[in-house]
């Protein structure tokens, strides 16, 4: 039995964009979501999910994912969910030569499911650490995110990027443009989150940001404008020290970005009222900025402040379910438990 956990995320700057070769820096966060996975003496994936935003479900199923649980979630989010931790199985089979393993696997998470934190990611992170190592069969961690990158383009229909599952499985920040990705040393943000207990279509969501770009010049232009903020986020990032915290002057500047970010996803059509609302709360509330995060439509935003203003004031926004404040993962994706695996 092997226990891996891997963290979600928050976007500094990208988000979209990067599905077109633009950069993006995503920041791991301490919220997680684990994965056990077990041996089975057949070829049989027995799937026990006792979270993931869900009621919970346990499914059976050899080869297919047909077999849906029948649980009060949107249809879509179900169907996700099941795709991602299939395709997880299918990355670690095919990367230990092992295409007729069998699991039982528990997947329990501490990040709501198509929140825009990476919830997706983390398992599927999870979900390919936890079975490789099982088989006896660990990835270098290059090969790690390789992998869960391949599970959610699959899954995605093509429109994922590297972003999420990089930074689930490294931790702390990263820049990542197309193919190149890379981590990053960054002084601790004081990142806020709000979440307003819903969830995007990321898939939708994606196609009308592309319908938009090839319809409109000016809407490929908002896209190459994204990246520049990334661009100039980034120079921020690198010149400060990450040893001491950050300036008052590093947080203000980063605040701005993130605020001109987050008009230009609007203008794109991936917010929503409820993520507009949480924005402004922040924002009026002394955050030096706030944007959605993640694909949008809903879900969730973030925000910097060093105070506890923002988290007060989203508390009692309406159409905020969840407000807290997220401490930077340094670790990416780590082993909680390895017994009696075929390495052992």
């Amino acid at each position: 039995m092997t226990t891996v956990s891997a963290p979600g995320k928050v976007y500094l700057f990208g988000e979209h964009a990067v599905v077109y070769g633009e950069p993006a820096v995503p920041c791991a966060i301490e919220k997680r979501a684990t994965v056990t996975a077990e041996l089975r003496d057949d070829n049989h994936v027995r799937v026990e999910a006792a979270d993931l935003s869900l009621n919970g479900f346990v499914v059976e199923y050899a080869g297919s994912t047909a077999n849906r649980p029948d649980v009060d979630v949107p249809q879509p989010l179900l169907d996700a969910a099941m795709g991602y931790i299939d395709a997880a199985v299918q990355q670690a089979r095919e990367a230990a030569d092992a295409p007729d393993a069998g699991f039982d696997i528990t997947v329990e998470s501490e990040i709501p499911l198509g929140a825009g934190l990476g919830s997706s990611a983390a398992v599927v992170v999870a979900g390919i650490d936890a079975a490789t190592r099982a088989l006896g069969e660990p990835l270098a961690r290059r090969e790690l995110a390789d992998r869960a990158y391949k599970a959610e383009y699959e899954v995605q229909d093509g429109q994922a990027s590297r972003a999420d599952t990089f930074c689930s499985t490294m931790g702390g920040a990263v820049r990542v443009a197309g193919d190149d990705c890379t981590t990053l040393s960054t002084p601790t943000l004081p990142f806020v989150v709000g979440f307003d207990g819903g969830a995007g279509d990321t898939g939708k969501l994606v196609a009308g940001v592309r319908e938009l770009r090839e319809q409109y010049s000016f809407a490929a232009d908002t896209v190459e404008a994204i990246g520049d903020i990334v661009s100039m986020g980034e120079s921020l990032l690198v010149d400060a020290d990450p040893e001491v915290p950050p300036s008052d002057e590093l947080v203000s500047e980063l605040g701005d970005l993130m605020n001109i970010n987050h008009g230009l996803l609007s203008a794109l059509g991936v917010s929503s009222r409820s993520l507009d609302t949480m924005v402004w709360a922040a924002r009026e509330a002394g955050a030096e900025g706030a944007k959605l995060t993640g694909a949008g439509g809903g879900g969730c935003i973030v925000a910097l402040d060093q105070s506890d203003e923002t988290e007060t004031s989203l508390r009692y926004t309406p159409g905020c379910k969840d407000t807290f404040r997220a401490e930077l993962a340094d670790e990416g994706a780590r082993v909680e438990v390895d017994v009696g695996s075929e390495e052992a």
